[in-house]
């Protein structure tokens, strides 16, 4: 009896073309940036992202519906192998290991992001003559009844008027054109909202080929019968997630300047690393930068914060670590980012790196994560280090050893989690300064000065005293650098010694992290005491979680418990200095403790009999 044998190929055509309609793009605007990379990869000056809108009649009214969407550039073009390639998913020009020196990557780009957002991908290409341009296209419908198992060889096809009308200048003499039509997958539903959507991520994306005049990048809508009338019309500008370019998308006062500044210095704001990988090394670069005091003041005008003027509303969307490949950005990276604290779009940081370390950060066929860096935002890179004898060196070659991924970038995730740390201290601070200068009425420095001018009057003397007969602008001098150690920049510092020198302060109050377990530390500069809370003790949070107004819950029920927890820390505190008394098994010792707290509640009592108006 015969056997009826079947051949069935491994992954059906029409079955494998639909599960890659599914490959991860966020939105539209991903999808256009990887067709941008090819342009920017093949040498064009001016990129257009055009988009076309059709009236359509939709719940019995009529409506505007994107209908086209293209992508023009003034690049190289491509010969007819090359163009044929290009739509070939997995096999396009850059799918070769050697040519892996720019954006591309793996030669997925054209072909995936198309059929993410559409069913069908037309493509004109030419090289010297727009009249002799090769055409190709992928039909979904065509695949799907088994009509379309191969790339349509390229044929000699006229440009369509449509897009030559569109364009800002026409066909260059070589060039490509990729349409998409029949578009189904599209989140936003009309031109101009697709393109309100892409303007600040294809800014950020492609920020360095624009702020060098590399590359123009316009943005069009228009309807569709009518293509020389735009409905809108911009030109990408820089989006620095850095803030440290001039010229960009960011609203004013900083459209024209610079809206951070390089941290901690502009000589150490860039560190630069060699890694071996696949016995190659490659170089990994970090940036830094912090906001400046002028970005995070309020406006003169009515008072509002920054984090509600536009500026700063820009600077939220911007927040995260910008990870960069080959001079483009991958994504802006939300793990390393306390997501519900506002202070977190103050700060910036920038990870970039070569396309041979793309296994190593784990970068996606679509070039939009970096999985394996993602990854390593969940490390507490210092305490490993401490696993390791305090050696993060130690400890990157252990987990080399070990095969994990993360091992060669440890010294560069480290680096990074430190100077966060460090910039979110100092935008404390920074805020904090502010907020003594918002201060009305007598502050607790004022009242506690005027309790030490009456002791010294009554005879007492202190050691830093004696600092006071010092020049002002010496004790100035003393202070500034003592704030500049503390976090402060060297501005503010200054600033902040010179308003404490000239208000004949006897006291400053900081915060930073202290490494031994005293709750605060005291030191005098220039004849003032600067009593420094550790901002890692217990205490602080419990006691001093909220500097100023404007931290303090608004909610009553919140600031009830904010209040009860401070009674409780305060409680606590007592109640641990009892067992230190209690635990002096040594007379003297223990009548020492005593003493000691005799006279310190002496002490307190004078200064809180200080009162405004006394």
């Amino acid at each position: 009896m015969a056997t009826d044998v079947s051949t069935y190929d491994i992954v059906p055509t029409a079955l494998a073309v639909k599960a890659m309609r599914d490959n991860g793009y966020k939105n539209a605007a991903y999808a256009v940036a990887e067709l941008m990379d090819n342009s920017i990869q093949a040498g064009a000056s001016l990129v257009e992202l055009l988009c076309g809108d059709e009236e359509v009649l939709a719940d019995q009214r009529s409506r505007r519906r994107i209908s086209q969407v293209a992508v023009l550039d003034n690049g190289s073009g491509m010969d007819a192998p090359t163009l044929q390639r290009a739509l070939q998913f997995g096999n396009g020009y850059w799918a070769e290991t050697e040519q892996q020196e720019g954006m591309g990557r793996f030669g997925m780009g054209l072909p995936s992001a198309s059929i993410s957002q559409c069913r069908k991908v037309e493509v004109w290409s030419w090289q010297g003559n727009p009249d002799e341009a090769l055409y190709s296209h992928i039909d979904l419908e065509k695949i799907e009844r088994g009509e379309m198992r191969e790339v349509p060889t390229p044929e000699p096809a006229p440009l369509p008027d449509l897009w030559r009308e569109a364009s800002a200048s026409g066909f260059a003499e070589s060039g490509t054109l990729v349409v998409w039509s029949s578009i189904d997958r599209c989140l936003w539903r009309t031109s101009k909202a697709l393109i309100d959507n892409s303007e600040e991520l294809i800014g950020r994306m492609y920020r360095y080929w624009i702020d060098r005049g590399e590359v123009r990048i316009r943005l069009a809508s228009f309807m569709v019968d009518d293509p020389s009338t735009m409905q809108s019309e911009i030109e990408a500008r820089p989006n620095d997630p850095l803030y440290l370019m001039e010229n960009t998308s960011c609203p004013e006062p900083f459209h024209d300047k610079p809206m951070f500044r390089p941290f901690p210095s502009p000589e150490h704001f860039q560190e630069t690393w060699t890694v071996r990988f696949r016995g190659e090394e490659h170089k990994v670069m970090v940036r830094l930068s912090i906001a400046t005091e002028e970005a995070r003041g309020e406006d003169p005008n009515d008072g509002r914060d920054a984090g509600s003027r536009p500026h700063g509303s820009h600077a939220r969307r911007n927040a995260g670590v910008s990870v960069v490949r080959a001079g483009r950005e991958l994504e802006l990276d939300l793990g390393w980012i306390n997501t519900y604290d506002s202070r977190e779009r103050w700060w910036g940081v920038e990870v970039s790196f070569e396309p041979g370390l793309d296994d190593l950060f784990g970068v996606s066929n679509n070039k939009q994560f970096a999985r394996n860096f993602a990854e390593a935002a969940k490390i507490d890179a210092e305490a490993l280090a401490k696993e390791h004898d305090g050696s993060i060196t130690q400890a990157r070659i252990a987990l080399e050893e070990e095969g994990d991924p993360i091992g060669p970038l440890l010294d560069v995730i480290w680096y990074v989690e430190r100077n966060i740390a460090t910039m979110r201290q100092h935008l404390k601070k920074q805020a904090e300064g502010r907020g003594r200068k918002r201060h009305k009425g007598k502050s607790a420095e004022e009242r506690a000065t005027e309790a030490v001018r009456k002791r010294q009057l009554e005879g007492h003397k202190g050691k830093s005293d004696a600092e006071e007969a010092k020049d002002s602008e010496e004790r100035k001098k003393e202070l500034t650098e003592q704030l500049e150690h503390d976090g402060y920049d060297k501005q503010q510092a200054a600033e902040l010694a010179a308003e404490t020198i000239d208000r004949d302060l006897k006291y400053r109050i900081e915060t930073s992290p202290l490494e031994a377990g005293a709750f605060f530390s005291v030191h005098s500069k220039g004849g003032v005491l600067l009593v420094t809370l550790n901002s890692e003790h217990p205490a602080y949070e419990l006691l001093l979680g909220a500097q100023g107004p404007a931290e303090l819950p608004d909610d009553v029920e919140q600031l009830k418990s904010k209040l009860k927890a401070a009674q409780e820390g305060l409680e606590m505190m007592l109640f641990a200095w009892a067992r230190y008394e209690d635990e002096q098994v040594v007379a003297e010792k223990r009548r020492q403790a005593q003493n000691l707290r005799h006279d310190w509640g002496r002490m307190a009592e004078s200064f809180l009999e200080v009162r405004d108006g006394a």
